[in-house]
């Protein structure tokens, strides 16, 4: 009893002084903003400077705890609901060129009327898009559901101008970008995000695809960088019993710690699971692999996840303004922390570190079986996921492919339907010869890796004793451009395919595609589970 009421006290004295040194900052800071704007030679730039001290300040604590003023709420809530009001369209705009419409999601209003990719947007009521910057673009397009915006568009095949009027709709991008049957008895679910209600939506596809034959499941959380966490929790409830434990919060002190449990009878407690995560699978993707995993309810396949196990909560501030704020670190059922950044503990040149595998710690599932923690979820089965060449970014990331499949988009109304969609040898020509005429950085790894060596050892003084060898192994790396987008035929053609299904048959055919060439989840159907 003593021994707790002298923590108590610690705990209150030290409550109290950390109280003391905000308040004595927060007068600094009031005063040396006073100062500045009664004494600087300049005009005071107050909203620049405040909003640059506040950004630096939660920058010292983790890259999740963010400041959002009024002006940014609506980002805010698309981000956190996946929704907006507007038109449903991706767009490409360069800042000297008009808006191109890239891809129409199905069933949007830019679908509904008769937007194509490849159309060109010449005005967004009235204002010509020459000039205007992406973001600028893309928010003129947007508005209240409802609401019209008048488009001049010249139509991508047959170049005709024409006023399109578009009524905005509340646009809502799907968590479940598909779902099917991958083989006769395999179910496969790919999910996306944690937005609100996404739990009784795979609810809904998982007993349509059970009517379907599945006798086995593939949860699909690649990718997936999280959200609400409320549904992950709701998501492994589907196939766990109810009561169980599937995730601990512990904040700062011990009355902050809470957990959460399944509430709800689960649809499916016996149907073999295989979840597939990558470093891009965090926070809730991690709740539910990690759930999954302790209780051995799934076999886990893939590659490490990405290892953040802190939880944000959305917090009001004056005027308006939110605040997204680190509240607490989630633990698995098993006694894990997934965090694998300690943020609370910087280096001395503000760095922060990867916990090291040396100090991870050994945990048991439900099973006995070992898992660690220190950073991630790690796979019952590591996986390795395909390697592309440097072309195949540079193709991809510099917008090669993209544009090109706008001019494939221009000169074709139509391709086959996605299961008998494929590029053929002809299609493959004509991309090559698209390609040779469009500016990007070709080079291979080897020869950008020889560039870089090149300029360390002119910088030491050492090139010019070394120019024969150089000379030679420049020679030797040199590749035509046309040369080496052939020799990497089988790697481009996938992209291709996937991004020519998604503009013609829109999203759910490129996921299809994508399958199609999926070496990583072939290899998960084959392994045994556990």
């Amino acid at each position: 009893m003593a021994a707790a009421m002298i923590l108590m006290a610690s705990y209150a004295a030290s409550a109290q002084s950390q109280s003391f040194r905000l308040g004595q900052w927060a007068e600094i800071q009031n005063s040396i903003i006073k100062e500045l704007n009664s004494s600087y030679v300049d005009s005071l730039p107050i909203d620049r400077i405040m909003r640059a001290g506040v950004d630096a300040i939660l920058e010292e604590l983790d890259p999740y705890t963010v400041y959002i003023p009024e002006e940014e709420n609506e980002d805010l809530q698309m981000m956190l609901s996946k929704t907006y009001g507007g038109i449903g369209a991706i767009i490409h705009k360069k800042k000297t060129e008009n808006v191109i419409i890239n891809e129409p999601y199905a069933g949007s209003p830019a679908h509904k009327y008769g937007l194509q990719c490849g159309d060109e947007i010449l005005e967004i009521d009235g204002v010509p898009t020459k000039g205007l910057e992406s973001k600028e673009s893309s928010d003129r397009m947007k508005g209240k559901p409802g609401t019209t915006v008048v488009f001049k568009v010249k139509k991508v095949r047959t170049g005709d101008t024409l006023d399109i009027p578009v009524i905005r709709e509340r646009i809502h991008f799907p968590d479940i970008e598909y779902a099917g049957i991958l083989n006769d008895t395999t179910g496969y679910i790919l999910l996306t995000g944690f937005t609100d209600n996404v739990a009784g939506e795979l609810r809904s596809k998982f007993q349509y695809l059970k009517k379907q034959g599945m006798k086995k499941f593939v949860l699909d959380l690649r990718g997936n960088g999280g959200g609400l966490m409320d549904e992950a929790i709701n998501i492994v409830s589907l196939f766990v019993p109810k009561g169980s434990l599937v995730v601990t919060a512990k904040g700062n002190t011990p009355e902050s710690v809470r957990e959460y449990r399944t509430l709800t009878e689960p649809i499916d407690t016996d149907i073999p699971i295989i979840v597939m995560i990558d470093s891009g699978s965090a926070s809730s993707s991690e709740i539910v692999s990690g759930a999954l995993q302790d209780m051995d309810r799934a076999t886990i396949m893939g590659r490490r996840s990405y290892g953040k196990g802190l939880v944000q909560s959305i917090r009001p501030v004056a005027y308006n303004g939110q605040m997204k704020v680190t509240t607490a670190k989630y633990y698995t059922p098993s006694g894990r922390c997934v965090q694998a950044i300690d943020y609370s503990n910087r280096n001395e040149d503000g760095s922060v570190g990867h916990i090291p595998d040396s100090l991870t710690r050994e945990f048991r599932t439900a099973g006995g079986r070992i898992v660690r923690d220190g950073g991630g979820i790690t796979p019952d089965v590591d996986i390795p996921f395909k390697d592309y060449s440097r072309l195949v970014y540079a193709l991809v990331l510099g917008g090669v492919i993209d544009q090109y499949v706008i001019d494939f988009a221009r000169r074709n109304d139509t391709i086959a339907v996605v299961d008998e969609f494929h590029f053929t040898d002809e299609d493959f020509e004509d991309f090559v010869r698209f390609a040779k005429t469009q500016e990007f950085d070709y080079r291979s790894s080897a020869k950008a890796l020889y560039d870089q060596m090149k300029k360390e050892l002119e910088k030491d003084g050492l090139a010019e004793t070394m120019s024969t060898e150089l000379e030679a192994l420049e020679k030797a790396l040199e590749m035509d451009k046309e040369r080496f987008i052939r020799l990497k035929k089988d790697e481009i053609i996938p992209f291709i395919e996937e991004e020519l299904a998604t503009r013609y048959w829109f999203q759910e055919a490129g996921v299809k595609v994508r399958l199609r060439y999926d070496d990583q989840l072939k290899t998960a159907l084959e392994k045994p589970m556990i």
